[in-house]
């Protein structure tokens, strides 16, 4: 596999400040901004006097903004009614929805105007209800009602141009008889999660772009008779590489240079022999060098084949922060192969998940601008570089703001090149009312084709970026924002980001803030490379099994340090801890390569492992000088109270190898802050992990007596740990029955009470109602069955899916499955690793070959995928494909099978029932929901005996501090690692009283009388 895609552009990474710095230079002298305002004032003033119909989403906005209630209800009810396929669910979503908002006093006049309209299409939105009027009657609302349906209708029929690629075509004529303008047609393919998904996109692009083709020759080029249409002149097609492609993603590289490419190029061809404009849309940051790799020979391909075609185009986006050098990349690139394009300017459709990405990754700095003026900037300067690039660049400016249309016009002007303007079909209908009014100005609609129902995600997207406060499209209509303020420069510089950079994400209650733990983005080729060369560099060391003959000086020296430790301040042990976290961040790339090598980690998830090792570590060390403060009490005259937390003593802390380092370092971290001393014992498969950090922490500043690794069995050096005598307590992670038998052992021991910190797996569950998005629940379901080959104590074991929607979760999810790349951890395609050892892998092959349960196979994986997958399997020891099996009853649910196994259940009715037959079970880590009714959530959520619940995301990878993991409410002991109440299970309290009037009465007293 040959994931090093060639590093055309810079790190996404970058301080924000000096890259809109460069911009604003660029664009120093070359814009007249008070010229662009003053041009497009009377356009603003314009569509204020005269407004678009009532129906336009500019109303819909106005009536109902996104910062109230009714904008919110609008935007879940818009995203999940109309897929919706039973009747119950859709009440109870619709019910759930309004009842937090008040639609009768938000927008009485267009309620009116459009009960009718909302009741005749009622039965267009719920097929299954025979009856709209009984819909609305069992809510009791039927303006309410009427209102919803006609707002989601509204939003179907306001963005979406057909759901046909003819009645599209259509409807693009219909809308040329008033204006002449050209279209570019979406068919709107989401990400495939499957080869069955990417086979029918690629289907639907293949005839959406015959059959415009076939009317090409009918639109008249310009206006004008006799001239033949052009890929400028024409109407044209967007396409989507993941829509394409199931793992269309930098790690597999390979399969889409060999798989994709040759199907992106049957498109081309046709949209060739037609001329035609086709347009490949923009995606995450993740994937735009892939996208370069596949557009670069793609260009090849048009350079050899169809050299006279000037069609193929690419979109950019302007809130990346590598935009302006994207565009001159692209630019040098058709010049290379002698090609002219078509460029899309966007401002960016990701942008709250680019900000997420960046914050959970830990990263140093935001891929996009953080500023909405920034990207402004950035899209001013991303325009001129185009149009200085119109030797083999045809520019195209997607944008409905006003002000930016005239920057673009003088911009053009003062380059003396030819552009066009792009708007959504729905969007700044307004506004591009006057501009059009000078015929000399090239307007394309880019236009959805698609089923309403099937486009839901995407019209909430377009409600979000356009309903915002700060978005133009809203502000338009507000006639409280005056024109100067509507029309301001956003040529300047804000020199922070709009928010904490990712580093910086997390606060702390007692005034200390606490650094979130730095990440690796293995997308950007920079950074995957210190991964790599640390792989080179590490092997793993054999360590010897310790002696358990020697247990018992092991704990004298650990109980003579202990009186040392626990005496230092609570802030010298804090600070010991910073440094050790300071220490392993600069070591990640050493310590995943570790975690690759023996515990066959893949490498994301060991950057996530170094990373919450390292948050453990800075989170006890604050936690600890937070809680170990005296606290005085209330007392009477003469006395004084006094409450504190002393350590215990020595801790016997007991590791399991599915996290080696990060629990090793988390229990030792706990321990070690409150003052306590450590015996630690890793587990037998993964003792150079712990080595290695022990090694770390000694460097740190944490005596060598008070931290001990004891590698060995968990039968014999585990269990002469847990049989010392006064040892103050035990931490362990791992199996149920192992935690069992060390509370007996210690239960059973003369003494005080020792304490017992257990952390165990359980059958975790995910419920899935008919309202959740599949796609959004086989992405959770994926991630939470499968990855790290499904040995973590949070894996999904139990899908429990409405009948309603089961057959297509099911579907793809075995297509979903069989598209996992299976293969040695260290490789950097790899998406399941090995199993731990052979004992565990033998254990689940017993249960897969004597149960009885239905077995789904993998569904249409690619040829190669299976040969690869074959050839890893014989080559790699302990290597199991993802497994999915259906269930008929929850009971049928006897023990956990820790591994890449995932058990399917259809259900039927009341989802609460579900719940109840999981709590059965009697034991369980997490727990997921998926629905989009959010009273259902929070009741079921409050319902589950279940220690940490998910809604509507995947269930694994807790951060500390942020979801605290385990606990009593759950299985184990509790309370919760990487929580506020953990560091109190390795304290003990103390009370002083003092009486200070013992000596001659109360002085204080007396003074004051």
């Amino acid at each position: 596999m040959n994931a090093h895609l060639p590093n055309r552009l810079p790190t996404p990474y970058r301080p924000e400040g000096e890259i809109v710095s460069s911009r604003l230079a660029a664009l120093q002298g070359a814009l007249d901004w008070q010229a662009a305002a003053n041009q497009a004032a009377p356009w603003v003033q314009a569509v204020r006097e005269n407004p678009p119909p009532f129906w336009a989403m500019e109303s819909l906005l106005r009536e109902y903004p996104l910062s109230s209630a009714e904008g919110l209800a609008l935007m879940r009810l818009a995203e999940a009614l109309l897929r919706i396929p039973d009747a119950d669910t859709a009440i109870a979503l619709t019910a759930d929805q309004l009842a937090t908002a008040d639609f009768e006093s938000a927008g009485e006049g267009a309620l009116k105007r459009l009960s009718a309209l909302a009741i005749a299409k009622a039965k267009h939105f719920l097929p299954n209800q025979s009856e709209p009027a009984g819909l609305m009657a069992k809510l009791g609302a039927k303006t309410v009602v009427a209102a919803t349906l006609r707002a989601v209708q509204l939003m179907g029929k306001q963005f979406v141009l057909g759901q046909t690629i003819n009645e599209a075509l259509d409807e693009a004529a219909s809308q040329r008889k008033k204006s002449l303008v050209v279209f570019s047609f979406d068919m709107l393919g989401e990400g495939a999660r499957t080869q069955l998904d990417a086979d029918r996109y690629f289907e639907s692009y293949t005839n959406a772009i015959k059959t415009i083709a076939t009317r090409a020759n009918s639109l008249p080029a310009s206006g004008q008779k006799g001239l033949k249409n052009t890929p400028q002149t024409s109407d044209g097609i967007s396409i989507k590489l993941s829509a394409l492609h199931p793992r269309y993603e930098w790690s597999h590289a390979d399969r889409v240079m060999t798989e994709l490419v040759p199907r992106v190029w049957q498109l081309c061809e046709l949209a060739a022999a037609a001329n035609i404009n086709l347009t490949i849309d923009a995606e995450e940051v993740d994937r735009l060098e892939l996208s370069l790799e596949v557009f670069d020979t793609l260009l090849k391909k048009v350079a050899r084949y169809a050299p006279a075609w000037q069609g193929l185009g690419l979109a950019l986006q302007a809130y990346q922060t590598r935009a302006v050098e994207l565009i001159d990349t692209v630019a040098s690139m058709a010049r290379q192969h002698g090609v002219r394009l078509m460029c899309r300017l966007v401002k960016g459709a990701y942008w709250d998940a680019e900000i997420k990405r960046a914050q959970e990754m830990g990263l140093n700095h935001y891929p996009v601008f953080t500023h909405k003026h920034h990207t402004d900037v950035s899209y001013l300067a991303c325009a001129q570089a185009m149009l200085k690039s119109s030797d083999v660049i045809y520019s195209q400016f997607a944008t409905h703001n006003a002000a930016t249309i005239a920057a673009i016009a003088q911009l053009a002007q003062r380059q003396g090149t030819s552009y066009e303007l792009q708007r959504l079909h729905g969007m700044g209908e307004g506004i591009y009312r006057e501009v059009l009014k000078n015929p000399l100005i090239p307007l394309r609609i880019y236009a959805p084709v698609g089923a309403h129902r099937d486009l839901l995600a995407y019209l909430v997207r377009r409600l979000l970026e356009n309903g915002a406060n700060s978005s133009f499209v809203h502000q338009l209509t507000d006639e409280h924002v005056r024109l100067d303020e509507l029309l301001a420069s956003p040529l300047h510089l804000s020199a922070q980001p709009s928010m904490p950079l990712p580093v910086n994400l997390f606060g702390h209650g007692h005034g200390k803030s606490r650094r979130n733990s730095a990440g690796f983005d293995l997308a950007d080729s920079t950074q995957r490379m210190p991964m790599q060369e640390a792989l080179a560099a590490t092997q793993v060391a054999a360590i010897p099994e310790f002696d358990v003959k020697l247990a018992t000086a092991r704990h004298v020296s650990s109980v003579e340090c202990y009186k040392k430790w626990s005496n230092q301040p609570v802030e010298q042990r804090a600070a010991i801890l910073q440094k050790a976290a300071d220490m392993l961040e600069a070591q990640t790339p050493k310590f995943c390569a570790l975690l690759a090598r023996e515990a066959f980690k893949t490498w994301n998830d060991a950057i996530a492992e170094v990373r919450e090792a390292v948050d453990f570590l800075r989170y006890y060390a604050l936690e600890a000088e937070r809680i170990m403060q005296p606290i005085s009490m209330p007392s009477p005259t003469g006395e004084t109270n006094e409450l504190r937390l002393k350590a215990r003593g020595v801790w016997v802390c007991i590791s399991p190898w599915n996290f080696p380092l990060a629990i090793f370092l988390g229990q030792v971290a706990a321990a070690l802050a409150t003052g306590n001393t450590v015996l630690a014992k890793p587990a037998e498969q993964t003792p150079a992990i712990a080595v290695e950090a022990a090694k770390l922490m000694h460097e740190a500043g944490v005596p060598p007596d008070a931290l001990q690794v004891l590698h060995g069995p968990g039968e014999t050096v585990g269990a002469a740990l847990v049989a010392l005598e006064n040892i103050a307590g035990v931490v362990f992670t791992g199996s149920t029955p192992v935690a069992k038998l060390i509370a007996r052992n210690l239960a059973a021991k003369d003494g005080p009470i020792i304490p017992l910190i257990a952390e165990t797996g359980g059958i975790n569950a995910m419920l899935v109602d008919s309202s959740a998005l599949p796609e959004q629940v086989v992405d959770a379901a994926i991630q939470s069955a499968f990855k790290s080959a499904g040995q973590r104590c949070s894996a999904l074991r139990l899908l429990c899916v409405h009948d309603a929607i089961a057959d297509k979760v099911i579907e793809m999810l075995q297509g979903a499955a069989s598209e996992l790349n299976i293969g040695a951890s260290h490789e950097m395609h790899t998406d399941v690793g090995p199993l731990i050892d052979a004992e565990a892998f033998e254990g689940i092959q017993n249960y897969l070959n004597t149960t009885n349960f239905k077995r789904f196979e993998p569904l249409n994986a690619s040829v190669a995928g299976k040969e690869s997958a074959q050839i890893a399997i014989k080559n790699i020891a302990n290597l199991l494909p993802p497994q999915l099996l259906e269930i008929t009853s929850i009971a049928e649910m006897k023990k956990e099978i820790f591994g890449p196994v995932l058990h399917v259940l259809r259900y039927k009715g009341d989802p609460s029932a579900v719940i109840e037959q999981i709590n059965a079970l009697g034991y369980g880590l997490t727990l997921g929901i998926q629905t989009r009714i959010d009273s259902r959530a929070q009741l079921l959520a409050r319902s589950s005996h279940i220690g940490n619940v998910y809604i509507n995301r995947n269930m694994i990878g807790a951060v500390v501090g942020v979801q605290p993991f385990g606990g009593e409410a759950s299985s184990g002991t509790g309370p919760k690692a990487g929580g506020p109440h953990y560091l109190y299970r390795f304290c003990g309290e103390q009370t002083i009283t003092v009486n200070t009037a013992a000596a001659g009465g109360n002085a204080t007293l007396l003074a004051g009388g």
